[in-house]
């Protein structure tokens, strides 16, 4: 259950802050419908025939078996019909303030845009995202979803990939230097919805030297030693509970 004294605190920090970072994960995203990795009945708990997501979702066996990769993206990675929820909505407000400086996101379902922030770093790309591997012409997401099979490129005939990081591929490195860039900056860094598991994505908060250290998730992360705070829960509870204390000044 969470304490108002928490939620106190963390209002206080971000009253305080003028140049905040958000770093978010898959839980970020549960309240909108989209499941999450690791939990009792997230994307790794699927069964698919004794292929492991991680292994479906690798640069490996979309180059080897690219027929499969794309039925497993399309029924468990994609969900157009999901909506911002609280800590989406409440992040824009911060940016409107120009109190947020960036938000750096693990999470490819593009909610953060959809919610109308503008500083956004995707580490791992975006589901709206999608290029001709061969002729690199873009595509919007219903050249992905409005095929059976895989999707072809109108012009060259090549597979449209995801403009998502797959495992053994690394992060865009523009995106990354941008992500650091605001971290190095920062005051304030609110670490939510994520285990810090995922590398090198997780390794990127070492670029904050700011004074307040916010975590928010369900489960201990390797960052809860050094946090100013730390607050165990569901994020999108939290921070329903902080707007409904009035939008920070």
């Amino acid at each position: 259950m969470l304490k108002l004294t928490e939620i106190d605190e963390l209002k206080r920090i971000l009253d305080r802050s003028r140049r905040i970072v958000f770093f978010g994960g898959a839980g970020i995203s549960t309240a909108s419908g989209i499941p999450d990795f690791r939990s009792e009945d997230g994307l790794y708990s699927v069964d698919t025939g004794g292929v492991s997501p991680e292994e479906i979702l690798s640069a490996k066996y979309f180059a080897l078996h690219t027929a499969e990769f794309f039925d497993f993206y399309r029924k468990y990675m994609v969900h157009p019909e999901a909506r911002p929820a609280a800590v989406h909505r409440y992040l824009y407000e911060l940016e409107k303030k120009d109190r947020l400086r960036g938000i750096i996101t693990q999470n490819i379902d593009g909610l953060h845009k959809m919610a109308g922030n503008k500083r956004v770093y995707e580490l791992h790309g975006s589901i709206y995202e999608n290029y001709c591997i061969d002729c690199e012409t873009f595509y919007p997401l219903s050249a992905v979803t409005g095929c059976e099979g895989v999707p072809r490129c109108s012009k060259c005939g090549g597979i449209i990939k995801p403009w998502v990081v797959l495992y053994g591929e690394a992060p865009d490195k523009y995106t990354g230097i941008g992500a650091c860039r605001e971290l190095s900056g920062a005051d304030t860094l609110i670490v939510a919805g994520t285990s810090l598991a995922v590398q090198p994505a997780a390794s990127y908060i070492d670029c904050f030297g700011g004074r307040n250290l916010i975590v928010i998730n369900k489960t201990p992360t390797p960052a809860d030693d050094r946090a100013a705070l730390v607050i165990r829960g569901d994020a999108d509870e939290i921070f329903s509970a902080l707007m409904e204390t009035g939008a920070s000044e």
